[in-house]
C-alpha cells in the first residue's frame, strides 16, 4: 500500500507526530522533540532512534496492515482526539502470550546495535497481540530477573517487581508491525509519579482486567486487531493533552487521513453534517444516527465546526452550530469517551501496590 508507506515515512519525521504500540491497558509510546539529537535516522527504511527512545516498523509487513483513521470524544467538550490505528488480521496479529516472566536472550533485533547483547526479559502480561518486555545488561538486576523467573512479575513477594521499578531497565514492545523501545525512567516515585515527557510506556491494571484489545470507541473491523497507532499533530491538543490554539492546517491534514483511512460509512456522516449546516437546517431536522460510531462521528464534526466558527467569527453560523451542539453534543456520555492523555497526571498501583501503572 503506497499511499500508507508514505503516510508512516512522512510522519516518522515529523516530531509532532506519537506512535504507540501495545494493547489495551500496556502501551509503549515514541515521542520525539523538535531538533532533538537522532541516534538512528533511517525513514526510508521506518526506522527512528533518540536518546530517549527507538521506533521499527516492519517495512515487509506494512503491505499486509489495514490502517483505520478514528476520531474520539473526549471528556473536555472543546477537544477531540484522533489516530489512525495499525492493524492486522487476527490471526496474522497473535504473539506468545506468556504469563509469568520469562528470559528470552540477547536482543539482536534492538534498534541501537550498542543494545542488542542486552538481555531481554518478556513480563509475561499475556497479552494478545504484544510481548511487553524488559531490557537489561545490568548484572545485579539479570541475577534478579532470573531468579523470579517463571513467577508473574506482580506475585507477592517476587523481589523482581521492586527490583525493575528501582533499575528503570528498557521497556519494549513487540509485535508483528515491529518494535518501539523506550530508554527513559520508569514513571513513579522518581519521576513524581508521573510519566515523563517523550517516550514512556504504561501499565493499567484496571484496562488489563478487561482483556480488550482496543477500545471500545475505536471502529476496529471485526477479526482484526490493532497493534500500534500513528497519532498525528492534533488541532486543539499538545501530545501531553494540553490545550493548543486550534490549528486550522493540522485539522485540514488529519481530515485528509480520515477521508482516506476511516470506516468508509464515517465520512459520509460527516459529510451530511456540513450539509445540513450548509442548508442551515435546525438540528431537529437532522435524523440522528442509531450507530455509536456514527453519533460520535456526528458529535466530533459539530465540535469542529464549533472551533472554526470561532477561529473565523462565524456570527449566525457560529449560533447554528451552537444550537446543534446544545441537541446533539450535550449529553455527556462517559462510555462513549475516552482519557485525552491516560497516565500523564495520576498514578495507579498495581495489585500488588507496586507503582507500575504509569511505566515510564
Amino acid at each position: 500500500m503506497a499511499d500508507l508507506w508514505d503516510v508512516l515515512k512522512s510522519h516518522l519525521v515529523d516530531q509532532r507526530a506519537g506512535w504507540s504500540m501495545g494493547s489495551f491497558g500496556a502501551v509503549a509510546e515514541f515521542h520525539q522533540d523538535k531538533g532533538e539529537y537522532l541516534e538512528a535516522d533511517a525513514p526510508a527504511m521506518l526506522v527512528r532512534a533518540t536518546p530517549r527512545g527507538a521506533i521499527r516498523l516492519d517495512s515487509e509487513v506494512v503491505e499486509q496492515i489495514v490502517p483505520v483513521a478514528y476520531e474520539a470524544l473526549s471528556p473536555r467538550p472543546h477537544r477531540w482526539s484522533h489516530g489512525i490505528a495499525l492493524c492486522l488480521p487476527e490471526k496474522d496479529a497473535a504473539m506468545k502470550r506468556r504469563k509469568v516472566l520469562t528470559e528470552l536472550g540477547p536482543d539482536g533485533d534492538a534498534v541501537r546495535p550498542a543494545d542488542r547483547r542486552a538481555i531481554l526479559f518478556d513480563v509475561g502480561l499475556n497479552l494478545p497481540q504484544c510481548d511487553f518486555c524488559i531490557r537489561t545488561g545490568d548484572p545485579a538486576l539479570l541475577a534478579i530477573l532470573r531468579a523470579g523467573a517463571g513467577r508473574s512479575l506482580f506475585e507477592t513477594g517476587n523481589p523482581a517487581a521492586a527490583a525493575v521499578l528501582k533499575a528503570h531497565p528498557h521497556r519494549v514492545a513487540l509485535t508483528r508491525i515491529g518494535r518501539i523501545e523506550v530508554f527513559q525512567k520508569i514513571g513513579g516515585p522518581d519521576t513524581g509519579g508521573v510519566s515523563p515527557a517523550g517516550p514512556h510506556t504504561h501499565l493499567l491494571p484496571q484496562l488489563l482486567k478487561s482483556r480488550r484489545t482496543h477500545s471500545a470507541n475505536t471502529p476496529i473491523p471485526r477479526y482484526h486487531m490493532p497493534l500500534g497507532y500513528l497519532h498525528p499533530a492534533n488541532p486543539v491538543m499538545d501530545g501531553m493533552g494540553r490545550d493548543r490554539n486550534f490549528d486550522i492546517e493540522d485539522h485540514a491534514r488529519f481530515q485528509a487521513l480520515f477521508e482516506r483511512f476511516a470506516r468508509p460509512d464515517l465520512p459520509i456522516v460527516r459529510k451530511a453534517v456540513l450539509d445540513g449546516l450548509a442548508r442551515r437546517l435546525e438540528p431537529d431536522q437532522f435524523p440522528t444516527p442509531s450507530d455509536r460510531f456514527s453519533r460520535a462521528t456526528v458529535r466530533i464534526t459539530l465540535r469542529q465546526q464549533y472551533r472554526l466558527a470561532e477561529r473565523f467569527g462565524g456570527g449566525s453560523y457560529l449560533e447554528l452550530v451552537s444550537r446543534w451542539r446544545n441537541a446533539l453534543d450535550g449529553t455527556a456520555d462517559a462510555a462513549a469517551m475516552d482519557d485525552d492523555a491516560p497516565g500523564h497526571g495520576v498514578l495507579e498501583a498495581a495489585e500488588t501496590g507496586l507503582a507500575l501503572a504509569a511505566t515510564g
